[in-house]
Order: structure tokens, then sequence, then C-alpha cells
């Protein structure tokens, strides 16, 4: 394929299509395991108190995944262009909502999603050096509607975490065929990671008493309990919508986008399902419950404290290959909507050398630094998760319109059981969302916030005439 297309008898760069199968699949699975499986098992065990329901959240999860996986396998072997949920909202729904969820993944959702991986990584550096989570100040302000003041604590990991920021922009800021490579090595990494403890939770000698806590009786959880421990746990399966905005450069996208996106969120809501029985089987509830690094607590009770520390190291690599994996699809967004002319013009420019969006890397990079350094891990998840499960809802809302509005789209492959796929996944994105606004009520605030400021520049950026070059 070409580098380059002609415009006024000048050679622009462009992207290419240099992400095979395995690539397309280290990329949605690198996105959804980083940190939070390694972590949110004991904040779970604790609202939940059974390590049945724990286990049930977790399947409840991957199969609202699975559905989602379906209608976004649709959507980007239909329309593999670059934008991803920008295109589909955009042709499905009407170009504000695709405006809106591209000027909110810009702003908030894919530089969030960042800060949040590196502030989880620090997370896990902190079991090493426990000094890098030594506040360095604290604020209180107070806000009239809250009975408690809102506390900002600034720690020694947000400069740190913004360090990791800047490294991963500058290695996405090389070509695509060199970090898409490049993310398939991080995956294997973080697979081969999970995979190790569930094999050494399995060892004989292991068994730490799982049956009693079973079969003693739990504290009755009604939904909205079940939808307070979704929260962490779809925190730790976002990613599988990660590959749309690649599909400009993913080879043979018809084939190649269906199957990454249905085998990728298999073979994670497997691993997930594993590993946190294998939790439950070594620790036991109550050590679950009590553990703020559950993964690692349970590697040093089987092989001992230098094995843990082994382990910890991998899951840094695991949530740095998230982090690569985030900064190797979120950019395109706001490629995608500058080249319509509905973003900054810096946003389209395309390294002439590396075939990267490089303008959109770099914003990208500076507004997950700006979020890394003014929140912390819980604050930024949720409302992050708030955002993300809002537009998923309404791209399952997309779908379904363009079944009707474009039904001689080229399809090459259907949603499984249309209309009740989507339609399923759809709801439940819009009950997460909900939930957690009625969770984060200021965060979740400040994310609708940001996503009513984009109204404005929508139609003062509409105006401008679509150049091609």
């Amino acid at each position: 394929m070409e580098n380059t297309r002609t415009c006024d008898n000048r050679e622009v760069p462009r992207l290419i299509r240099a992400l095979g199968l395995w690539s397309a699949i280290a990329v949605i699975a690198g996105s959804m395991i980083g940190q939070a499986v390694f972590l949110v098992a004991s904040d779970m065990a604790r609202e939940l108190g059974s390590p049945i329901r724990v286990l049930a959240v977790w399947i409840i999860g991957g199969i609202v995944v699975l559905f989602g996986a379906f209608c976004y396998a649709e959507l980007g072997a239909a329309m593999p262009q670059a934008g991803g949920d920008y295109v589909y909202l955009s042709r499905g729904l009407s170009p504000t909502w695709g405006f809106l969820y591209g000027w909110t993944s810009s702003m908030i959702m894919r530089p969030g999603s960042a800060a949040v991986i590196a502030a989880g990584l620090l997370r896990f550096t902190g079991f090493l050096l426990p000094s890098v989570a030594n506040p360095i100040f604290t604020w209180h302000l107070t806000i009239p509607s809250q009975s408690q003041p809102y506390q900002f604590t600034f720690t020694a990991a947000q400069p740190i975490a913004a360090g990791i920021i800047i490294l991963v922009t500058a290695i996405n800021y090389l070509r695509v065929r060199t970090a898409g490579h490049f993310q398939i090595f991080l995956t294997s990494l973080k697979v081969a990671a999970v995979v190790a403890i569930v094999i050494l939770g399995l060892t004989p000698g292991t068994f730490r008493g799982i049956h009693h806590a079973l079969i003693t009786p739990p504290p009755q959880a009604g939904i909205g309990t079940i939808l307070v421990a979704l929260v962490p746990a779809m925190a730790a399966y976002n990613g599988f919508q990660m590959l749309g905005p690649l599909g400009g450069e993913v080879s043979n996208p018809q084939k190649n986008i269906p199957r990454a996106a249905i085998l990728g969120p298999v073979l994670v809501i497997s691993l997930y399902v594993l590993i946190n029985w294998t939790y439950f089987h070594v620790l036991g509830f109550s050590g679950v419950a009590q553990s703020p690094y559950v993964a690692s607590d349970v590697v040093a009770s089987l092989i001992g404290s230098n094995g843990a520390r082994w382990v910890t190291v991998a899951m840094i690599v695991s949530a740095f290959g998230a982090l690569h994996a985030n900064f190797l699809t979120g950019p395109r967004i706001p490629f995608a909507m500058a080249r319509d002319g509905h973003f900054f013009g810096f946003a389209k420019r395309i390294h002439p050398a590396f075939h990267s969006p490089s303008g959109a890397v770099i914003f990208q990079g500076c507004m997950a630094i700006l979020l890394v350094l003014t929140g912390t891990y819980q604050e930024l998840y949720s409302f992050v998760i708030f955002a993300i499960w809002l537009f998923l809802a309404l791209t399952a809302v997309s779908l379904v319109r363009l079944r009707t509005k474009e039904s001689d789209l080229p399809r090459p492959f259907r949603v499984w059981g249309y209309p009740w796929t989507p339609l399923i996944f759809g709801g439940a994105a819009c009950a997460i969302s909900l939930n957690l606004w009625l969770l984060r009520p200021i965060r979740s605030s400040f994310g609708l916030a940001i996503i009513l400021v984009g109204i404005p520049f929508f139609y003062r950026w509409r105006k401008r005439a679509v150049d091609p070059c």
C-alpha cells in the first residue's frame, strides 16, 4: 500500500494498514489487561461478602463485554476507518453525537484512562517502593452540597506517573508497525503473568479454605450492590472497544477486525474468572478482602516474597502494556476529527517518516499528564468509566439505527442474537453509567460538564470547509 496520496500536486503522508490479526488481538487484550484485575478483587469482596458473588459479577460483566464485542465486530468490519465510535455515532445517530464522543474521548476518556493506568502502575511500584505513595501536600475544598470537604492529595507517585506517560508518548510517536510489534511483546508478557498465577494456584498444597467461605451465608446484596461491584470489574474489562479507532490501520479489516474483536475479549474474560478463582483458592475470602495487593500476596504465599516481587514487576509491565495500547488507539480519534475539520488543526498532522498521527499523540500525552497530576487512581477511574459507558450505550443505539438507516451497508459480520444483543448491552451500559453518577456525583458531573462544553466547539468547527489535504 502506498504511504502517500496526492492532493494539489503535493504528496501528503497517510496512515497505513500495518497491523495484522495478532497485533489487533494484542491491542484488545493489552488494553483490557492492565492493573485493575490485580487490585480490585479485595474491593469487590468487601462489597459483596461472598466469593460466589464476586465470581458471578466477573461473569456477568464478561457477558456484557462479550455482547459489546459483537457490536464492535459488526461496526468495525462495516466501517474500518480511523476514529472508531466517532465514525459509528456520526453515521448512526448524527454528526453532533459523533463529535461529542470524539470530544469527550479526546479530552477525558482516553487521556483519563491513560492517567488511571499510569496511577495504577505506581500502585504496583508502591509494593516494592512504599515511599512513592508518600503525600507531598493535602488540600481540602469545601463544597456547599456535600457534608464532607473534598480532599485532594498530591503524592510523589503523580509526577513519576507523568514521566511514564511522556515515555509512552515518545514510543507511539514512532511508526505504527513498530508499536504493533511492541504491543504483541507486552501483551504476551502480561498474559504469561496471569497464566503463571493461575498455574501456581492450582499446585498441590495451596488450598486455604475457599469452600468454608462459600458455605458461609453472605449478607444480602441487592441490584445496587451488584452495580457498585460492577464498577471496578468494568474498569478491568475496559478496552474491549479499543480496536475501532485503529480501523484504518488494520490489514484485511473485514476479517481481522471481527476475529480480533471477539477473540481478544474471550481470552481476557476467561483469564479474569480463573485468576479471581485462584485468589480465593489461595488466600481464602477474608485474605482477599483484607489484601491491598491481592495478586502479589497470592504469589508471596505460594513461593515467598522474592517471587511476589518478580510478579509485581510483571504487573508493572502489564500496566505499561495497557498504557501503550491506550496511546496506540486513542490519538486516532482526534486525528479523524481534525481531518474532518472538527478538532484542533494540529491533530490531523501525520509524521512524514513514521506515518503516525504525531500531533494527536502529543495532544493525548499532554492531557493525560494534566489529569494524572490532578487526581488519584480511585478518583480518576470513576469519572472516566462514567463517560465511557455513557457513550458505549449510545454506540449500541447507533448500531440498531444503522440497520435501518443504512440497510444496504456491506456487513461482513453481523451481531449474533440481534436485536437482543445490542439492546442488552446498551441497557447494561446505561445502568452502569447511571449508578456511577449516583455513587460519584462530583466526578461524574465534572465529566458531564466537559461533554457539554464540546457543544459550542462543534457549532464553531462545523462551519469549516473539510480540506481533504
